[in-house]
């Protein structure tokens, strides 16, 4: 009974360790295949990376203001008799815009001029009689006194009258206006916008960390979307001395040559100032870099250590960690992990581990522009 039980074990340790090991040598050959088999390359776009020129430029937001601008208004209450100015007139300094009525202030300047006269007679005569000493000092005094009272009266009136007559304080281009004979206008009303913009001022903000950077006579390009082809140049004039401490934003004021009148007092503007000397960096399109919450990436293609002889050359990705700097456009500097002359991958590192095979295929190439333009395509 016993060699019975003994021979039924051994046979069941023999099914079970056939078993087994079947089934571990089955595993042993589905690992050998499935490790010969290679990963599909990885199609991508690639780009070389190259040295170039790097103006460091800060970008802000403006708004254009014209050099001398003001609201003509009038300083005294009046009827309109006549208007010597079309809506968008070009006038000279002095000439006359608005005629107010003033013919009682007139009158009354000649009634005021009487009077004066007259004053001047008494102390002329009084001098005469003071001569000899017909009259006292004190007479001849309020004489005197009299006299400056009417003249001083004749100032003030002449210069209400003046008063009625609106000129233009400077050259410049009439806006569009809504006054017309027989309307009375209060004092401080506003008749008209008189604008001079042969030059023009932008004013723009700048972060406070940016100060450092921008100095008086630094070269400033403008571009507004109402020329997106053109770029206007000009320089920094003045730098507001405070910092605005709601915003921390220093205030920039460039001025631009306008002779042609391209650029109209409150139109947007993009500035771009020129901060700094012109420096040599890497760089490379903005899709080529990778941002981690532990580092910037990108992916360079290298060769394929050798194989077998004869076996075709392959090309890998290799995962490297890089130093981003400023960016401009579409392109971005690379501070640190890169060497001119790299091939990096531009466009489909999303399915790219370190060590991936990859086909490389530039038939369509992501935007590497400093200064993009938008287009209809």
């Amino acid at each position: 009974m016993t060699k019975r039980m003994i021979i039924m074990l051994v046979c069941v340790g023999l099914l079970f360790g056939g078993i087994f090991g079947y089934k571990a040598f089955v595993g042993q050959m589905i690992a050998k295949a499935m490790s010969a088999q290679q990963a599909p390359p990885v199609t991508v776009s690639t780009t070389t990376a190259q040295m170039t020129a790097w103006q460091p430029e800060l970008k802000a937001v403006g708004t254009v203001r014209a050099a001398r601008g003001v609201d003509v208004t009038t300083e005294i209450a009046g009827l309109v008799r006549t208007v010597y100015f079309q809506s968008g007139d070009n006038v000279q300094a002095g000439q006359v815009l608005v005629q107010l009525n003033a013919d009682a202030d007139k009158a009354l300047l000649h009634s005021l001029q009487a009077e004066a006269e007259l004053a001047r007679t008494t102390f002329e005569r009084d001098k005469q009689q003071f001569a000899v000493k017909a009259i006292s000092q004190a007479t001849l005094d309020v004489a005197q006194a009299d006299l400056k009272s009417k003249l001083a009266q004749v100032a003030q009136q002449a210069a209400d009258v003046e008063k009625k007559t609106i000129r233009a304080p400077f050259s410049g281009r009439i806006g569009i206006s809504t006054i017309d004979p027989g309307r009375y206008l209060n004092p401080g009303e506003q008749i008209v916008t008189l604008q001079s913009f042969d030059s023009v001022y932008v004013d723009f903000l700048l972060p406070q960390q940016d100060a450092a950077q921008i100095a008086l006579g630094q070269a400033v390009s403008v571009v507004t979307n109402t020329h997106p082809d053109r770029t206007f140049e000009g320089t920094i004039t003045a730098i507001d001395p405070k910092v605005d401490p709601q915003t921390r934003n220093i205030q920039v004021e460039a001025t631009l040559p306008n002779p042609k009148h391209d650029l109209l007092p409150g139109m947007f503007a993009a500035v771009q100032v020129q901060a700094g000397q012109v420096q040599h960096f890497i760089t490379l399109p903005q899709t080529a870099v990778t941002y981690n919450p532990y580092g910037e990436t990108v992916f360079v293609v290298e060769k394929k250590p050798s194989g077998p002889q004869g076996a075709p050359e392959q090309l890998i990705a290799k995962q490297t960690f890089v130093t981003p700097g400023a960016t401009r456009g579409d392109q971005v500097a690379i501070a640190d992990g890169l060497k001119e002359g790299d091939t990096v991958v531009t466009s489909g590192q999303l399915k790219l581990k370190s060590g991936s095979p990859v086909t490389v295929n530039n038939d369509i190439q992501p935007s590497n522009e400093a200064a993009p333009q938008p287009t209809d395509e």
